[in-house]
């Protein structure tokens, strides 16, 4: 069999190591965006990452937003239902703290030290545990959501603009992959750089 070598072949086999399938796959399959990350449609070997749709990446903020939510709702419910009495905008109130902190101090400390919004405080990823590390510490590092997204639309003035692919953590985006085709004459020190 012949391999494929342009840039869409390369993304769809990073996806598919990364999550277990890839979005040709799933066409091809007719699973349907709702069905894709659901516990019993099984894709075989992955390596706990999910496939993360691009209509759920909402650019204004940078996040996938539908894991967000889904990791906070899945591991600080009692968190969120203290916002959710303060007032019907909550979930905006949240979204715009993020956007202020990771504008001002940027993801690493966003990620390491979360979200203090009114009366709660928001984990917005749990750290690796080590060998000597109770239980909870453990289950709670097994709450995070690792994921992976296509040709993810981040600019607000320019819709058009694509970041080939991108990796988050809950929702959050930590890398992004810009790949390049040496066969076309395109080269990751040019064309890479200058996309970025």
């Amino acid at each position: 069999m012949v391999s494929q070598t342009n840039e869409q072949a390369l993304e769809a086999a990073i996806e598919k190591h990364l999550t277990g399938t890839c979005l040709e796959e799933i066409q091809a399959a007719g699973i349907t965006a709702d069905e894709v990350n659901e516990p019993d449609v099984l894709f075989g070997e992955h390596h706990g990452y999910q496939l993360g749709l691009a209509a759920d990446f909402n650019a204004q903020y940078a996040l996938d937003e539908k894991l967000f939510w889904t990791f906070l709702e899945n591991t600080q419910s009692d968190e969120l239902e203290k916002l959710q009495r303060n007032g019907a905008d909550w979930q905006r109130k949240v979204l715009e703290r993020f956007d202020r902190m990771m504008k001002k101090y940027g993801v690493v400390h966003v990620l390491k030290k979360g979200l203090s919004v009114d009366n709660a405080h928001l984990h917005l990823m749990y750290p690796a545990p080590l060998a000597s590390s109770s239980e909870k510490v453990k289950k709670n590092f097994s709450e995070n959501i690792f994921s992976s997204m296509r040709q993810v639309r981040y600019s607000l003035s320019n819709t058009l603009e694509e970041i080939d692919m991108v990796l988050f953590i809950n929702g959050i985006p930590i890398v992004t992959l810009e790949l390049k085709n040496p066969w076309t004459g395109q080269t990751a020190r040019y064309h890479g750089q200058k996309q970025y």
